[in-house]
């Protein structure tokens, strides 16, 4: 136990300011997107653009890369949240379980897949863990930027995931920050599943008070 709190102790030591202020602008993307708050995906924004520099000078390619998409999917997050703010507020939607089912198997065999590559081809540790939180990581941060209620359960899989594997390798800290984000999305579940029952509730109220054949003409491309 000793060597652990050590352990942590050192890897704190050792955080740059530059790494201090990713992983603070990481936390605020969650706490903004909890509240469905725009400003959650320029932290993410800036977080990202950090981490992809601090992955790449110590050789985590693997890593950088994921942040290159982050950083992609922060514009593309903010783009839709934005269309929200201009024209009608972007909702929070469900997807139903067979899509569901289908995103699970299709990061199952893209884990299969890249983690059979990174076992044939490099060192990599846990390669087949790794690749599904990468590819895990790759499908929820979409859902983020479509407000899929759902996203909230995914990053507990996957951050819990994320944690096991950090702490195998010793980085206690960045595992003690997987524990933090877990606590933070279960929160951010309970938060917007009371604003989605809330919306359903409007939804269903408007279309009782909206004539029928509008409702009919409603469901037409």
């Amino acid at each position: 136990m000793n060597d652990i709190v050590n352990a942590i102790q050192q890897a704190a030591a050792a955080m740059s300011v530059w790494e201090i202020l990713g992983v603070a602008l990481g936390i605020a993307y969650l706490l903004l997107a909890m509240k469905q708050n725009i400003l959650c995906w320029y932290a993410a924004f800036f977080s990202t653009l950090i981490f992809i520099w601090l992955f790449w000078d110590v050789s985590l390619l693997m890593d950088s890369a994921l942040n290159v998409y982050y950083l992609v999917m922060a514009v593309y997050g903010w783009w839709q949240w934005r269309r929200g703010v201009t024209q009608a507020e972007l909702p929070i939607q469900v997807w139903t379980l067979p899509r569901h089912l289908l995103v699970f198997a299709g990061v199952v065999v893209a884990s299969l897949i890249s983690g059979w590559l990174l076992t044939s081809y490099t060192s990599a540790a846990y390669p087949y863990w790794d690749s599904f939180t990468t590819w895990g990581a790759v499908v929820t941060t979409y859902m983020v930027a479509k407000k899929v209620l759902e996203n909230w359960l995914y990053w507990v899989v996957i951050d819990s995931v994320a944690g096991v594997l950090y702490f195998n390798k010793e980085l206690y800290l960045t595992a003690l920050l997987m524990v933090l984000y877990v606590i933070l999305v279960i929160i951010g579940w309970f938060r917007w599943l009371p604003q989605y029952r809330e919306q359903q509730s409007g939804d269903a109220g408007e279309s009782l008070a909206t004539p029928a054949a509008w409702q009919v003409g409603e469901k037409l491309p």
